[in-house]
């Protein structure tokens, strides 16, 4: 009895060649290959390398990836058929896939007849022949293809015949994987599943093995089945099914859906790019992607522990492209599995299933209680159990102090959801608890020019008072006021409490929150502090920025005293 499972996804990686491409994204040669090792252990067996031929530095990369050594990936150049009226053999982009000596060569040909005739410039017979020709020779110099079906569905649309003809003639000439490509991302999901179902109907083998399964069956997943890593098979070894992929961009906001779509149909490969980064509005983003598929459709391509690796991949990858990390990713954004609303966080205490659609966990992410005008005591007693303060020693009375205290630096315009430790603050001075550590008598800016040539130069002066001891110091800074004011804050401090030596301000963040007031509008200032082994964030509000920056710097200090 023949096995009637649907064979999992088989990812394709694009972010270094397609992801790449997209405004603001560059890699180094050493983050390339950090990236390489990243997908290697988190267990996606293709990673396309970069355009072969198309500049020196992905050229770079392919010598330098020969020499690293992984468990799984196998690299893949990527390139384009040979040119019209040109020999494949002379070829030079075909020969600049040979020369990067990956086992892999991925090569885009053209499926919409508009492409051909208004790009390439020649007749539906030769695109043909380039299809072919390139992947035969490739093939024959011991390649394993990927060929990319480029503006397929515009193309089937237009053209379903012609279309099925590029992918007829990609087959028969070896090519182990025909991805179709919804290059100007404008297709939508039911209109993919459609296509991609006429593809494997169109395609089926004369010994009735279809395109993208490896049993010949046709029945689309449904959400009772399971499919485990261990089925898992590479284009290459996948024999005469030929494998049927997906390579989807974003430009409708459908990417991720198409892509879902294009799996039930029976695409097998899915192409994408780490945190969705792509051409114009992005590819198919794969750390949404591959969960979705594991999660919800049981396609697991990677076990669970490696799963539960996935926010890991996704912020290390934008430290590597030097992005800061979207807040609001699926599964892996801070704001994944935040919870705003009062009546949200006393469900989530109850059973987190009420407004979560998987465990956090599962993809290495964590619940987020979030503090805002919006909250009640479910969230206060949450996020005091969080932070280790004892829930369940706090009254309700207590509660209510701290609900009342918070809501009103809400309406001043604080905010808490990135500064626990002033709230942490906040509360034990609603409860009366708090004992300063100093006292300010006083603080002096003044800000100097010397020359329209000279930087500006901040000086700071600040006054305090520890017990019965008053300290009186200065410090300079070129960069800024509020850097002058933190070193005169810690060096006047030094003396009692030399362990805030070792904070350090790692962000600086000012809003604007009432600009219709111009010059003269209240300001909040969030800062980020580090000892080195843990973060922290604090507020300040006022008119007077500099004053919201003291109260932020404040705060960064007390709490790291009050921590020690």
């Amino acid at each position: 009895m023949n096995d009637t499972r649907t064979p999992p996804p088989v990812f394709y990686d694009a972010t270094l060649r397609d992801g790449a491409q997209a405004l603001g994204i560059t890699f180094s040669p050493a983050g390339k290959l950090r990236l390489a090792h990243l997908l290697d252990e988190f267990g996606v067996p293709y990673l396309e390398g970069g355009f072969a031929g198309s500049n020196e530095r992905d050229m770079q990369f392919f010598r330098d990836v020969a020499r690293e050594k992984f468990s799984q990936v196998k690299i893949a150049a990527f390139g384009t058929t040979r040119r019209a009226g040109a020999r494949t053999e002379d070829d030079e982009f075909v020969q600049a896939l040979l020369r990067a000596e990956t086992p892999v060569t991925t090569i885009f040909g053209k499926c919409w007849k508009l492409h051909v005739r208004e790009v390439l410039r020649t007749t539906l017979s030769e695109n043909l022949d380039m299809v072919a020709e390139t992947v035969s020779f490739l093939k024959a110099h011991g390649r394993e293809v990927v060929f990319d079906a480029e503006h397929f569905f515009d193309g089937f649309k237009d053209d379903p015949d012609y279309a099925l003809s590029v992918l007829r003639r990609a087959r028969e000439a070896g090519a182990s994987a025909l991805v179709l490509c919804d290059t100007n991302g404008g297709s939508l999901p039911h209109k993919v599943f459609a296509a991609v179902s006429a593809v494997r109907e169109a395609l089926a083998g004369s010994d009735g093995r279809m395109v993208g399964w490896s049993n010949g069956r046709t029945v689309g997943l449904s959400d009772h089945q399971t499919i485990r890593p261990s089925d898992h098979q590479t284009a290459e070894q996948n024999g005469d099914a030929v494998l049927l992929g997906i390579h989807a961009h974003n430009d409708s906001g459908l990417a991720v859906a198409n892509s879902v779509e294009a799996f039930r149909a029976g695409a097998r490969m899915v192409q994408g790019c780490v945190n969705g980064y792509g051409e114009r509005a992005g590819n198919a983003n794969l750390t949404t992607l591959i969960p979705t598929l594991q999660l919800k459709l049981g396609a697991a391509a990677v076990p669970p522990e490696k799963l539960a690796t996935l926010r890991t991949l996704s912020r290390a990858v934008d430290d590597l492209a030097n992005q800061r990390p979207d807040p609001r990713a699926p599964y892996v954004g801070d704001a994944a599995f935040s919870h705003k609303a009062g009546t949200h966080v006393s469900g989530v205490r109850r059973n987190p299933a009420t407004f979560e659609h998987v465990p956090p966990e599962s993809v290495g992410n964590e619940r987020h209680v979030v503090l805002s005008e919006l909250s009640g005591a479910s969230n206060v007693l949450y996020r005091l159990k969080q932070a280790g303060s004892g829930a369940a020693d706090v009254s309700k009375e207590d509660v209510k102090k701290i609900v009342s205290e918070l809501k009103a630096r809400e309406a001043e315009g604080y905010t808490f959801e990135s500064a626990d430790a002033s709230f942490r603050i906040l509360v034990r001075k609603a409860l009366s608890e708090h004992k300063p550590f100093f006292v300010l008598d006083g603080f002096r800016v003044i800000v100097e020019k010397r020359g329209g040539g000279q930087p500006c130069l901040s000086e700071a002066t600040v006054k305090i008072r520890v017990g019965d001891h008053a300290e009186i110091t200065a410090a300079e800074s070129v960069n800024g006021p509020v850097d002058a004011l933190d070193k005169a804050l810690r060096k006047a401090l030094a003396a009692f409490y030399p362990e805030i030596a070792k904070i350090v301000l790692t962000d600086f963040r000012v809003r604007i929150l009432d600009p219709n007031e111009a010059t003269g509008a209240t300001t909040r200032v969030l800062i980020e502090s580090t000892d080195g082994e843990k973060r922290w964030g604090t507020v300040g509000v006022s008119p007077n920025i500099i004053e919201a920056a003291w109260q932020a710097l404040l705060d960064s200090v007390e709490y790291k005293l009050l921590e020690g």
